[in-house]
């Protein structure tokens, strides 16, 4: 396969997944605020700045905006053509990538996709604010969905499926440590002082990983913040978790080079192996004994670098930037996520 064409394919996905992770993490924000009191403008900014954090566009938010509120959070995650990260600029990004490999991708995933853009481009704040942005982030949130079905039932299992498949769970395990990270003060908050509102903002950040109810019917208990963790990052059997992802991303890999499980034969494959390994052998204590942000940083460290080796294995294209880097301009196909608080795999 030609690199150009491995890019495109896992960029492709990236962006399509991310377009989707966005999209719940705003509808889930927005939920959260109707079961909360009213809020001031303090109270809207500390339930914002979380979700600007897991997305990495905290910093270019307040060069756009003077005030964190629901309507501008939403203008700039939604529409705003400046931000790299916007749902309109990742739907947009992934059916470009989609049109330079149009004869690798089924006439089904092309319609999609292409269905899917230019509904976009015709979306405007108001309009969405006037129908509900409940129905818009589901519409988001669907043909995403409706896309990654198409995927698997339309293309050959293949290489091209595989380069897919791991720019999918890539992108999946980076925003699942983003979300966990960005909301990490609400895990060393006391109970006793923040039992309600904690287990709605818990509440929140199992839905905005789609794992609400997969949590309740693995635990049938109360939603606790030690537990969600432990789903969250440990779980072998739930899609979005970090475990399942580095799993699944390192079998993606295997399958392209053809190498066994216990050899490596390139040094993206000897990252993801170690990352597996590293998580099949954890326990919810050593995240406590490491502390959940520090525990974090070093999971999208070491997913920057599978990231960076696949760059350098497969697709030829240019290192990525070292944490809190300003990256270089770069052709809208190429763009990486903005950094966080760490850097992550792009």
């Amino acid at each position: 396969m030609l690199s150009r064409v491995a890019d495109s394919l896992y960029w492709m996905s990236r962006y399509a997944e991310r377009a989707e992770n966005i999209a719940r993490i705003l509808d889930v924000n927005l939920q959260l605020m109707l079961d909360l009191p009213k809020l001031g403008p303090a109270e809207q900014k500390a339930l914002w700045e979380p979700v600007l954090r897991s997305t990495g566009d905290h910093s270019d938010f307040d060069k756009h905006y003077d005030k964190m509120t629901s309507d501008n959070v939403i203008d700039f995650l939604t529409l705003n053509p400046k931000n790299q990260n916007s749902i309109v600029n990742c739907i947009t990004t992934a059916r470009e990538n989609a049109r330079h490999v149009r004869e690798q991708i089924s006439l089904e995933m092309w319609e999609e996709i292409n269905r899917t853009y230019l509904w976009m481009k015709s979306q405007t704040l108001k309009k969405i604010m006037r129908q509900g942005p409940y129905e818009f982030f589901m519409q988001v949130k669907n043909a995403s969905h409706l896309f990654q079905g198409i995927t698997d039932g339309t293309m050959t299992h293949g290489e091209d499926w595989d380069f897919i498949q791991v720019g999918k769970h890539l992108e999946r395990a980076d925003m699942t440590t983003r979300i966990l990270d960005a909301n990490d003060e609400i895990f060393v908050k006391q109970p006793s002082k923040t039992h309600t509102s904690g287990t709605l903002h818990w509440s929140a950040i199992l839905r905005s990983c789609s794992s609400h109810d997969a949590y309740r019917k693995f635990y049938v208990a109360q939603v606790e913040p030690d537990k969600v963790v432990e789903f969250l990052i440990l779980n072998e059997f739930f899609p979005r978790s970090i475990r399942f992802c580095a799993a699944t991303l390192n079998d993606a890999l295997r399958r392209i080079s053809g190498c066994k499980e216990e050899h490596f034969t390139n040094l993206a494959e000897k990252l993801a192996g170690r990352l597996v390994a590293e998580l099949n052998y954890s326990a919810l204590e050593d995240i406590k004994t490491v502390g959940m942000h520090k525990y974090m940083d070093e999971l999208q460290i070491k997913l920057h670098g599978i990231g960076d080796a696949i760059f350098r294995t497969y697709l030829f294209s240019p290192p990525l930037p070292v944490p809190e880097a300003e990256p270089e301009p770069e052709p809208a196909q190429k763009q990486t996520q903005k950094q966080g608080k760490a850097t992550v795999a792009a």
